[in-house]
């Protein structure tokens, strides 16, 4: 069985306590996590200080170099998995062993090691959106001249602590620029996907970074929220109820559900068929896994034929083997979660805002492949793993499943006024306006509740590195602080 280790700062570290998680099919064991504790977490970030100091002594310019060559060391290299045992990791064996602790389809784990090659590889580009085209090599010595302007930007911790999920290896692309920013890394690993983090810093060892600038913490409940109370600044992820303690705390950032919508504006309402395509690409992206997936559509006419549509289109989008290069669908690693997530679903069907139809039903029930596969249900256990089918919902602004957000392709489709629109879509991570009026766009520009904004058909999962993301890395980072001198 594999094993990973306790990284602290960059010394690996086998514990007596560890935690074994099993292959999502077999149930068999299949990697054991040695387990930090929290006494071991509090005395470790005594150090965070030296890391940091570590970091700041580093070129900006050498670290935007470093992070090029991790790039392509994480996507290409063979890297060590545990020191210790000599264990390595081929880029095929991340990709094997991402799919067996989650069960996301090959396709979908290399999808996103190419959207973390992505933003190392271009993160000059991505600090420049973030900064505004701030020159970074203000950070070597804390002020500088920019533009002819005097600035100076401190650091507001000496590390960040990450306390980072299960469900998409993608989630790691907000953080990977920390390291060119000076900022020393404290990770906890999520328990089915501990992989991605420790690749990512073993790939910038390998770029040249020092390995004490690294801490990785494979711990339990209590371990992350040490983690993200003793450093200077934090970044979690999770649902509503994991996160809410964090939600007023200004130096954590929180990523939760992102409850992001597609809007087909009144003008181009009657042209919806032109739609469905981005719109289902926007729900089943990545397995419908991802914040940034559409979880609801929101039209002023057409509700009920859109919905058959979206059930229709997303129909095709069936469970495939883990190596199908067509596979979308990921199974749940707990075989349970999914009955539960659509027993959740059925009960919600009917409350208090009137009753919902599943538009995804009737295909499911017409169609005998589908209908095999779930039996007659949304449940569909093949291949090894059980799968949720993917579902669209048609229901009133009022209904409970109005504005959910579940971890596989469901969105319900909401008939609203154009005036109602868009006060009553909630706080949205991501909305796709669909829409040529320049006074309907306009009000979502002024919305305060959109944090991401597209204009035009264009997939909510289209994510623009170089823009703000649930937050600003940089700014979350640094402040500015006034600096004036006598020439």
């Amino acid at each position: 069985m594999l094993h990973l280790p306790i990284l602290r700062w960059g010394v690996p570290y086998r514990s007596v306590n560890q935690v074994v998680t099993p292959h999502f099919r077999t149930r068999a064991p299949f990697v054991s996590m040695s387990q930090a504790n929290v006494g071991m977490i509090r005395r470790d970030l005594l150090r965070q200080a030296d890391a940091r100091a570590t970091l700041q002594a580093i070129p900006y310019a050498d670290l935007v170099a470093m992070a090029g060559r991790a790039a392509e060391h994480f996507l290409n290299d063979t890297l060590p998995l545990d020191p210790e045992s000599g264990t390595m990791q081929s880029p095929q064996n991340y990709i094997e062993q991402v799919s067996a602790t989650t069960g996301a389809p090959f396709s979908n784990v290399k999808r996103n090691m190419l959207k973390v090659h992505g933003v190392l590889s271009k993160v000059t580009e991505v600090l420049a959106g973030l900064t505004r085209g701030l020159d970074l090599a203000v950070l070597d010595e804390g002020y500088g001249m920019v533009n002819g302007q005097m600035l100076s930007f401190f650091a507001r911790g000496d590390a960040m602590g990450v306390v980072l999920p299960s469900n998409s290896p993608g989630v790691h692309s907000l953080w990977a620029p920390a390291t060119v920013l000076k900022m020393p890394l404290v990770l906890k690993p999520g328990s089915a996907e501990p992989w991605t983090p420790l690749r990512m810093i073993y790939a910038w060892v390998k770029a040249g970074a020092p390995a004490s600038v690294f801490a990785y913490y494979p711990t339990d409940h209590a371990g992350g929220n040490e983690i993200l109370r003793s450093t200077g600044r934090g970044m979690v992820f999770g649902d509503v109820g994991s996160t809410k303690r964090w939600k007023a705390e200004g130096r954590v950032e929180v990523h939760g559900p992102g409850y992001s919508k597609v809007v087909i504006g009144p003008d181009l309402a009657d042209q919806w068929e032109q739609f469905i395509d981005v719109v289902a690409e926007s729900i089943s992206n990545n397995g419908g896994r991802s914040c940034v997936n559409a979880s609801g559509v929101w039209v002023t006419k057409h509700g009920d034929q859109i919905a058959d549509a979206l059930a229709t289109r997303l129909a095709r989008v069936m469970p495939r083997t883990a190596d199908d290069p067509d596979a979308v669908l990921a199974p749940f690693a707990d075989p349970d979660t999914a009955r539960r997530i659509s027993s959740m679903i059925d009960a919600d069907m009917v409350g208090e805002g009137g009753t919902a139809r599943d538009a995804s039903a009737a295909v499911r029930d017409a169609d005998l492949e589908l209908r095999s596969l779930g039996a007659g249900g949304r449940v569909a256990s093949v291949h090894g793993g059980n799968y949720l089918l993917p579902t669209i919902v048609r229901c009133d602004t009022s209904h409970p499943l109005a504005n959910r957000e579940f971890l596989f392709p469901f969105a319900s489709v909401v008939e609203v006024p154009a005036a109602d629109l868009p006060h009553c879509l909630g706080p949205s991570l991501v909305v796709t306006c669909i829409s040529n009026d320049p006074a309907f766009r306009a009000r979502f520009v002024a919305s305060p509740h959109v944090d991401r904004l597209n204009f035009g058909p264009m997939s909510t999962t289209q994510i623009g590195w170089d823009q703000p993301h649930e937050g600003n890395l940089f700014e979350h980072l640094y402040a500015r602080r006034a600096i004036q001198r006598l020439a």
